[in-house]
């Protein structure tokens, strides 16, 4: 497992309140050995004026899977995490629910990390592919 084995859903979800995790109601789900999982609602706050998901809110969803992720595997004392780049595809326009995602680590280093991010509609169907990577910054 590459996450803390004590770490827990609701220590996550403790670190999003009052940020912008916060205000889209971003959630996280679940735990695995190599993946983190968080879901987002289809609402007023994420939608575009089309009345589709926006993009934006998407790639929020991803870069928060990934930023938290990244934190999660560096020791905190010595090191943090920040964005670098990221990118995303958006293939499935959704109009309601919640989209569910999902991110796995693609490479791990000494000084960056790359992590992808599938985004999921409610039935399953791919709705958006990212991938970011981040920095690992040596503190002073």
């Amino acid at each position: 497992m590459i996450f803390p084995p004590n770490l827990s859903l609701e220590t996550l979800n403790n670190w999003g309140i009052d940020t912008m995790t916060d205000f889209l109601d971003i959630q996280f789900t679940k735990i695995g050995e190599d993946f983190l999982e968080a879901t987002m609602p289809v609402n007023s706050r994420t939608k575009q004026p089309l009345g589709l998901l926006h993009g934006g809110a998407n790639v929020v969803l991803a870069e928060t899977l990934g930023s938290v992720a990244a934190t999660l595997i560096v020791d905190k004392e010595k090191q943090y995490c920040v964005g670098l780049e990221i990118n995303a595809n958006h293939i499935k326009s959704v109009r309601d629910g919640l989209v569910r995602g999902i991110t796995k680590p693609i490479h791990l280093g000494k000084k960056t990390q790359i992590w992808e991010i599938k985004i999921f509609t409610e039935s399953g169907d791919l709705s958006c592919i990212s991938r970011i990577t981040m920095a690992v910054i040596d503190k002073k």
